[in-house]
């Protein structure tokens, strides 16, 4: 099993329950597949660095997980067929990167936690 990190942007002409509805979905893939979550953070609307489709805003999703590499095939597959997503990244995650990741969500749980 593969550590792996996807951040995908949702067109922001949706409304939050569609946009919560994308997330789910997407969550639901990797988890169908043999793939299990270990974190997802929703980052809210953002500004993009640049316009993407005539839009300049899009709402950010992180998603953390474990996995087999056909795993990934399946989830950009689902990310291209699904017109709402506007971009996507997946990348697989060395030692150095599940470590930072377990810092930062460390750090973040205590700063929700004061």
């Amino acid at each position: 099993m593969n550590n792996y990190e996807t951040v995908f942007i949702v067109t922001p002409v949706l409304s939050d329950a569609q946009v919560q509805e994308v997330a789910d979905k997407f969550q639901g893939v990797i988890t169908e597949n043999g793939g299990q979550i270990v974190n997802k953070e929703a980052w809210g609307l953002k500004k993009l660095a640049y316009s993407i489709q005539k839009k300049t805003t899009g709402f950010y999703f992180l998603i953390e997980f474990t996995g087999e590499g056909s795993l990934i095939n399946t989830l950009e597959t689902q990310y291209r067929r699904d017109e709402r997503i506007i971009r996507f990244l997946t990348f697989k995650q060395d030692k150095y990167a599940v470590e930072y990741s377990e810092k930062r969500r460390a750090k973040l749980s205590k700063k929700q936690e004061e």
